[in-house]
C-alpha cells in the first residue's frame, strides 16, 4: 500500500513539471517528462509493484537469487575450465603429431622439448610458395619446414651452445 501511494505522488510531481515544461514552450521535453512520469502508474496498475515489494522482503525470493547466482557462477567456472583442458588437448595432439612426423622424415633431429608452463605462443607459419631468394639456405627436397629456427641457432652459436 506504502508503494502504490508512493509511485502515484512521484507521477503527480512529475505530471506538475512536466506541464510547467510545456507552459515554458518546451514541448518535447514536457512530453518526454510525462512519458516518464506515467510509468510509475502504469506500474502500479499492472500489479508489478505488488510483485516487487512482495520479492523485495521475502527471505525465500532472496535464498532464490543466491541459488540462481551459485547455478550462474558454476556455469562459468565449467565453462573456463572445458576451454582450458580443450587446448592443452589440442596442443598435445599437435605435439604429438609433429613429434611423428619428425621421426617419420630422415636426418630429423630430436623434438624440442615442450614448455613447462603455460600455453607456447602462437607462430607463424612460413608461406607455401615462398620465393626463390627466400629459401637460399633451406633444404629444397621434401615440404619446407613450418618454423625457421635460423635466428635461434645464432643465438646458441653466439653463446657457444
Amino acid at each position: 500500500m506504502l508503494a502504490e501511494t508512493v509511485c502515484s505522488a512521484v507521477s503527480a510531481a512529475g505530471l506538475g513539471i512536466a506541464a510547467i515544461t510545456a507552459y515554458r514552450k518546451r514541448f518535447l521535453a514536457a512530453a518526454r517528462l510525462a512519458a516518464y512520469s506515467l510509468v510509475p502508474v502504469g506500474l502500479v496498475m499492472t500489479g508489478a509493484v505488488q510483485w516487487v515489494a512482495d520479492t523485495a522482503f521475502s527471505p525465500t525470493a532472496w535464498a532464490g537469487f543466491g541459488v540462481l547466482a551459485v547455478a550462474w557462477l558454476l556455469f562459468l567456472t565449467t565453462r573456463a575450465v572445458e576451454r582450458r583442458t580443450v587446448g592443452t588437448r589440442k596442443e598435445r595432439r599437435a605435439a604429438r603429431a609433429a613429434s611423428r612426423r619428425q621421426a617419420v622424415e630422415p636426418g630429423a633431429s630430436a623434438p624440442a622439448p615442450a614448455p613447462a608452463v603455460g600455453r607456447a605462443p602462437a607462430r607463424r607459419s612460413a608461406p607455401a610458395t615462398a620465393p626463390p631468394e627466400a629459401s637460399k639456405g633451406k633444404p629444397r627436397g621434401g615440404a619446407e619446414p613450418s618454423e625457421d629456427f635460423s635466428d635461434i641457432e645464432a643465438i646458441l652459436k653466439k653463446h657457444g651452445i
